[in-house]
C-alpha cells in the first residue's frame, strides 16, 4: 500500500474540414477550418434559379474581373507583398458528456463467434457512480444530469437552462455566492450511464465521473475502476488477453443521436492481426455493442485494440478478466490510453514486493500476474524505446538497462520487476510513434485470489481538472514529475457540494509523490478534487484499493476542461 507523502492532509451541423496537423494537441484550438458561404440559395421555382443562378454568375464574373484589374493596377513594388493571415471565430462552448461504463458480467458458457451472452453478476458485486459538476463564480450549476445511455434521467444536479444563456443571465447571484459543486455519491447502476453538462455562455462546462465495480465472489471476484470518457472517434486500448482463461470483451457505447460504423485495428505480438467481422461495427444510437475479442484474435496474450468511427463518436472500454483453474484472477476495465506519439507517461504504477513477485511468476500460468510495461508501435518502422521509472526518492534503474526495440506494428511486453515496492510514474521515448499502458498486479499467492488494473499513458496536467474518487476502500493521488519540478494544487469537494480550502504538493523532478485521500473533509464525506498543475509537466492518476483484500483499480486523470476555441475561417463559395 503506498505511504501517505502528506501527512497534513491525513484528515446536423455544416461540414468541416479535417483537421489541421499544426493545431493538434494545441490547448484552445481545434485545427478545424470553417468555411463561410457568400451564396445563399432561399427557396424559389426552377425558373427562378436558374435566373439568379445566371445573374449570380454574371456578379462572381464582374466581380473577378473587378479584382484583377485592381491587381493589375496596383503597384508591384519589392515591399508590397504581404500575407494575411486567416481571421479567428470563436466556436461557442459546447456541452460535457462522460459515458460511464456499465457492471462487470460473466460470460455465460462458450458462445461461439463474437456476440456475447452474459449471465447474471455474483451476489456481492456492487456498481456505483461518483460524478461532479462545478457551478459558476455566481454559484450557478449548468444544467447536468446523470442518465442511462437511452436518455432517461437518473439524477437530475440542476435543471437546464436557455441555449447559450450567460451564467448571469441563467439565474439570479446569490447575495453571498460560494464555490459550489455539483455532486452525485455512490448512485448505484446496473447499466451504461452518461452525465452530461450544459455550457454556461462561453464557458466549457467543468465535469467528470468516475465508476467502480467491486465483488467479494464469483469468478469476477476483485475490484475495476474507470473514469467516465468523453466519446471520440479514434480510440487506442492497450492491455487486452485472450489467452487460455482470459476473457475480453470490448464493449462500444453510441451516445450520440447519429448511428456509428465502427472499424477494428488489432495488433499481437507477432504484428498485426486481419480478423474477418471486424470492419463495419454498427453501432446505433443510445446503445451499446459488445464484442468478443477472442472471436477475432484467439490465443493472444498481448493485444491492443484501435476503435476508430465513421459517423457518431463512441466510447470503448474492454472487460478484461482472468481465471486460472477455479481461482479468479481479477477483473479490470482497460481504458483508452493517448494517442501514438514519440513520448509517453504512465502513472499511478503501484509494485509489489520484487522477491514475492519473481516467486509468483515463476510459476506456470502466473506470467501476467507481476507488473509490465506493454508499448504498441502502430507504423511500419521499429522503435527503439527507453524507459524510466520515477519513484519517491528518485529513478530506479529497471534490470536490463531499460532500453527495448519494440517491433513495428506490434505489441511489446516489459516486465517492470525488480525495483523496490512503491508507486511509480513510467517515462518512455523513442524515435517511432508509440502508445502505451502498464499492468499494475495484487496479490503474491498463488492459492488465493488476485486482482490486476491497467494504467493507460494520459496528458500532461493543466489547470482545472475535476477528479472524482470512488467512495469506499483505500484511496491515493499518485502524482509524477519526471523531468522537472512541478507544484500540484488539489482542492477537495465534498458531498454538500462545497469547495473546501485547496493543498498543494511541491514534487522533485524525477520523483513521484502519494497522497492517501482522506474519508471527510469538515465532517462532510470527500467525493473528488479539483486538480492544477504549474511549473515543469506532471502527470497524475488516482490508486484504488481494499485493505484486508488484494483490490486494485487505476484511474488516469482526465484532462482539463478545454478554453474558448477559436478556429480560422477561410473564405469561399
Amino acid at each position: 500500500m503506498p505511504r501517505d507523502d502528506n501527512p497534513a492532509n491525513d484528515a446536423p451541423d455544416a461540414p468541416e474540414t479535417p483537421d489541421t496537423p499544426d493545431d493538434a494537441g494545441v490547448p484552445g484550438r481545434t485545427g478545424r477550418r470553417t468555411r463561410v458561404s457568400l451564396l445563399s440559395r432561399p427557396t424559389a421555382t426552377p425558373r427562378a434559379r436558374r435566373l439568379g443562378g445566371v445573374l449570380s454568375a454574371a456578379v462572381l464574373v464582374a466581380a473577378g474581373g473587378g479584382l484583377v484589374s485592381a491587381t493589375a493596377l496596383t503597384p508591384q513594388g519589392p515591399g508590397s507583398s504581404r500575407s494575411i493571415a486567416a481571421p479567428l471565430a470563436a466556436v461557442p462552448a459546447g456541452s460535457s458528456i462522460g459515458v460511464c461504463p456499465g457492471p462487470a458480467r460473466l460470460l455465460e458458457g462458450a458462445p461461439v463467434g463474437t456476440d456475447p451472452q452474459f449471465s447474471p453478476e455474483s451476489a456481492t458485486a456492487k456498481t456505483e457512480v461518483n460524478a461532479l459538476v462545478l457551478g459558476s463564480g455566481a454559484g450557478v450549476l449548468p444544467g447536468s444530469r446523470l442518465a442511462s445511455l437511452t436518455g432517461s434521467t437518473l439524477v437530475e444536479l440542476a435543471k437546464s437552462t436557455a441555449a447559450f444563456a450567460s451564467p448571469a443571465t441563467a439565474a439570479p447571484k446569490p447575495a453571498h455566492s460560494v464555490p459550489l459543486a455539483g455532486v452525485v455519491s455512490q448512485r448505484g447502476v446496473d447499466g451504461v450511464s452518461v452525465l452530461s453538462a450544459d455550457a454556461q455562455g462561453d464557458r466549457q462546462p467543468a465535469a467528470g465521473a468516475v465508476l467502480r465495480y467491486t465483488a467479494e465472489d464469483g469468478d469476477l471476484r476483485g475490484s475495476a475502476a474507470a473514469a467516465c470518457q468523453q466519446p471520440a472517434n479514434d480510440l487506442w486500448l492497450v492491455g487486452a488477453n485472450t489467452a487460455l482463461g482470459r476473457t475480453a470483451v470490448l464493449n462500444l457505447s453510441n451516445a450520440s443521436s447519429s448511428p456509428a460504423t465502427v472499424s477494428l485495428d488489432l495488433f499481437g505480438a507477432k504484428g498485426p492481426l486481419q480478423a474477418p467481422g471486424s470492419r463495419g461495427l454498427l453501432v446505433a444510437p443510445g446503445t451499446t455493442r459488445s464484442v468478443i475479442l477472442a472471436g477475432l484474435a484467439p490465443g493472444q496474450e498481448q493485444l491492443s485494440v484501435r476503435v476508430r468511427s465513421a459517423g457518431g463518436p463512441v466510447a470503448a472500454v474492454i472487460q478484461q478478466s482472468v481465471l486460472r483453474g477455479l481461482t479468479p484472477g481479477g477483473v479490470e476495465f482497460i481504458a483508452p490510453a493517448t494517442a501514438p506519439a514519440l513520448r509517453q507517461v504512465v502513472s499511478g504504477v503501484d509494485i509489489q514486493d520484487p522477491a514475492g513477485l519473481a516467486d509468483l511468476t515463476g510459476k506456470s500460468g502466473f506470467a501476467d500476474a507481476g507488473p509490465a510495461l506493454q508499448i504498441t508501435v502502430p507504423g511500419s518502422a521499429d522503435a527503439v524505446v527507453a524507459i524510466k521509472l520515477f519513484g519517491r526518492d528518485g529513478q530506479k534503474a529497471l534490470p536490463g538497462g531499460g532500453v527495448v526495440t519494440a517491433k513495428a506494428g506490434s505489441v511489446t511486453q516489459v516486465p517492470l520487476a525488480g525495483v523496490p515496492a512503491g508507486p511509480y510514474t513510467v517515462a518512455v521515448s523513442s524515435d517511432v510513434s508509440f502508445t502505451a499502458a502498464a499492468r499494475v498486479t495484487r496479490g503474491l499467492k498463488a492459492e488465493d485470489a488476485s486482482d490486476f488494473a491497467w494504467s493507460a499513458a494520459s496528458a500532461r496536467l493543466g489547470s482545472q481538472h475535476v477528479v472524482p474518487v470512488p467512495g469506499a476502500g483505500d484511496r491515493f493521488l499518485i502524482f509524477g514529475a519526471p523531468e522537472g519540478r512541478a507544484t500540484i494544487s488539489y482542492t477537495p469537494i465534498t458531498a454538500d457540494g462545497k469547495i473546501r480550502a485547496a493543498a498543494a504538493a511541491d514534487i522533485a523532478g524525477g520523483t513521484t509523490a502519494s497522497i492517501k485521500v482522506p474519508a471527510e473533509v469538515e465532517g462532510s464525506q470527500l467525493v473528488g478534487y479539483l486538480v492544477s498543475a504549474a511549473g515543469d509537466p506532471a502527470y497524475g492518476a488516482v490508486l484504488l484499493q481494499q485493505d484486508g483484500r488484494q483490490d486494485i483499480s487505476t484511474i488516469a486523470i482526465a484532462p482539463g476542461v478545454a478554453g474558448q476555441e477559436q478556429v480560422p475561417v477561410t473564405l469561399g463559395y
